[in-house]
């Protein structure tokens, strides 16, 4: 009897019991993916509010203060960014919203407030940097349903990976496209066709563009271009 007892007690798990402790390993594998989904949505959240549109406030504080757009030349004015000589990025556009008394996002530290660092879909580090330029942007043209170019002052957006991309495009236009509204895709920014475009990379493809995304590998990134007031 005592014999019995003692075989009873060695006796392996059912497998209802089994099954139950499967079921409850899924369930906390599922918890915590979503735990990362949200934390990310949260941190892109919070690059879209505080960084992205501090970057914009800070534009438009700097033309308001001086009643000159970023780098212009206060002898000279054109109304375009750096008078159309290329972009402005790094200690120069810090040193110019210095000088205008412009307070910038914090940024990724102090004396970097134009980067921020990020993690993408498979948890490797990304950077965005912020500048500004003036560039040809396509606009109505004279026609309905044609498009001309034109000069506009623009933000530029480096090192967002596409989901990245897609969240701002949505949260700047309330709609994901790359050619059309005040948020686009750099090689569509000057694009006089009337298609509505894709963005052309997915967070399948890895930093160098092949479709070869392990869980090792940093995603892709783009290039945006953010259009500012005038």
């Amino acid at each position: 009897m005592k014999n019995q007892k003692i075989l009873r007690n060695t006796q392996g798990f059912t497998l209802i019991e089994m099954s139950i402790v499967l079921i409850v390993i899924g369930l906390i594998l599922g918890a915590v993916s979503i735990g990362k989904d949200l934390q990310r949505n949260a941190v892109y959240q919070k690059i879209s509010q505080s960084f992205i549109q501090g970057w914009a406030l800070a534009y438009q504080n700097h033309f308001d203060r001086v009643n000159l757009v970023v780098a212009d030349n206060p002898l000279a004015p054109t109304l375009m960014v750096n008078s159309n000589t290329g972009e402005i990025c790094g200690l120069p556009l810090q040193s110019a919203m210095d000088v205008a008394g412009v307070e910038m996002p914090p940024g990724r530290a102090e004396g970097s407030e134009d980067k921020y660092v990020y993690l993408d879909t498979n948890g490797n580090p990304q950077q965005i940097e912020v500048c500004f330029d003036n560039i040809p942007w396509s606009v109505d043209g004279l026609t309905a349903g044609t498009y001309m170019l034109r000069n506009k002052n623009v933000m530029v957006i480096k090192g967002i990976t596409p989901d990245l991309a897609r969240l701002l495009d949505n949260s700047v236009d309330g709609i994901a496209d790359a050619r059309f509204g005040k948020f686009r895709e750099s090689q569509y920014a000057n694009n006089t066709a009337s298609t509505q475009r894709l963005w052309s990379k997915t967070n399948t493809q890895n930093f160098t563009n092949a479709n070869i995304n392990q869980d090792e590998s940093q995603v892709a990134i783009m290039t945006a271009y953010y259009l500012m007031p005038e």
